[in-house]
């Protein structure tokens, strides 16, 4: 097995590791789908547990993730966003349909994402507005803050920030706009300093630029895709495993794992049997042990589903 997979990159600590790879239940010779390849932590260790014939297909749009490749003719690296998995594979000559034995995803964004002041997710440094995933896509955070009309900036910050007073935030975004761009992370927290609660200032700048995160990348809309595709390119009894990392990524997960659907609303059979195309390994979300939460504080929100 090549050295270059043995060392572990310091760009992202994988979470759920052991766990999420277990319950891939990999066999040797079986092909594999890491949809969150980011320090390929993960990928790592599918690669170990595989034979000369197994092959795994690693997932990512960031180009800071090439130097983390493994030189292993067993791994095929895919630049793209897992929203297109079915189209990427089939080029890649996997079988459209059930051509995958298990599907690894770690959603949410890596420690190196958060490190990393000038990509703009983290509200602890300051930097341009700017959150993508891939570097070379158009829409931007400052686009965002900056073009939104107030009723959808609203809508942003309610539903996938979950704020309450999402309404006096873009009262506050848009006043601070009309007299001049808002550009930075720094222009940013000021423009919307009062409407900060006193004591959760980091919980509700967490969940602002969540918000705009996911409305940059179009996080929802590619979850809901790549599970749709992942239904397809899973041969019968192939495993599906994904870390999620907030409610609302979870929802999807959880009902689209348990009926087939994102609503969340059971379909019966004719007989009133509930009639969904997957089987649940775990009952129950997996969440990390208190060893690794406290190796890893930042594994503490993640959950896994199978």
């Amino acid at each position: 097995m090549p050295a270059g997979i043995l060392i572990m990159s310091e760009y992202h600590v994988p979470v759920l590791l052991k766990e999420s790879v277990d319950f891939l239940d990999i066999h040797p010779s079986g092909t594999y789908v890491d949809l969150t390849f980011g320090g390929g932590g993960h990928s790592r260790e599918i690669l170990r547990r595989l034979d000369r014939e197994g092959r795994l297909f690693g997932f990512d749009q960031d180009l800071d993730v090439l130097p983390n490749i493994p030189d292993d003719r067993r791994f095929s690296f895919i630049r793209n966003n897992f929203r297109f998995v079915r189209g990427c594979l089939r080029a890649a000559g996997v079988a459209p349909e059930g051509g995958v034995d298990g599907i690894l995803a770690d959603l949410g964004v890596s420690s190196h994402h958060f490190d990393t002041g000038e990509r703009g997710f983290s509200f602890r440094f300051d930097a341009n507005l700017d959150m993508r995933m891939n570097r070379e896509a158009q829409l931007t955070a400052r686009e965002v803050v900056n073009t939104c009309e107030p009723d959808r900036l609203r809508r942003i910050f309610r539903e996938y920030g979950e704020l309450d007073n999402a309404g006096q935030i873009v009262k506050a975004i848009d006043s601070f706009r009309r007299n001049r761009p808002i550009d930075t992370i720094g222009e940013l927290k000021e423009a919307v300093q009062h409407c900060v609660p006193c004591n959760d200032e980091n919980k509700f700048f967490a969940k602002l630029f969540q918000a705009l995160r996911i409305e940059v990348n179009r996080e929802m809309e590619a979850l809901k895709m790549m599970l749709e595709q992942a239904l397809v390119v899973l041969r019968p009894g192939g495993r599906l495993a994904v870390i999620t990392y907030h409610s609302l990524e979870d929802r999807l997960v959880k009902n689209f794992m348990r009926n087939g659907n994102f609503s969340g609303i059971a379909e019966k059979d004719f007989y009133g049997n509930i009639s969904s195309p997957f089987e649940l390994i775990l009952k129950k979300a997996r969440i990390p042990a208190d060893e690794e939460l406290t190796k890893n504080p930042r594994s503490r929100s993640a959950q896994l589903r199978v």
